[in-house]
């Protein structure tokens, strides 16, 4: 297990936006998937967005078009850049990152989305 370290979680109203940033281990950061989960009030976490080490993406149907997962391999951090925000959007957002029997969780930034 690592830890990873995530910032840029805060309150903001419907339809602005908010950058999260993790910054991970090299050990994983270098080759590794790097993700982003978020766990609603009283429900289960769910993945958001997810980047390969050779860039390839994936999004949940319900951020689609409004959030980006991006990585700077200078600096081993990975973002979420979070447009258009919905109070559906209202959770606690997680990194992950894996690579081989090594992965590691955030320990998590509280973003509340006001209607």
């Amino acid at each position: 297990q690592v830890q990873l370290v995530e910032s840029g979680g805060g309150l903001v109203q419907a339809g602005g936006s908010l950058r999260l940033s993790c910054v991970a281990p090299r050990s994983i950061f270098s080759t590794g998937y790097l993700a982003w989960h978020r766990q609603p009030p009283g429900k289960q976490r769910e993945l958001v967005a997810s980047i390969s080490s050779n860039e390839i993406t994936y999004y949940a149907d319900s951020v689609k078009g409004r959030f980006t997962i991006n990585r700077d391999n200078a600096k081993n951090t990975v973002y979420l850049q979070m447009n258009s925000l919905k109070p559906e959007d209202t959770a606690v957002y997680y990194c992950y990152g894996t690579l081989g029997a090594t992965q590691g969780w955030g320990q998590g930034t509280q973003v509340t989305v006001s209607s």
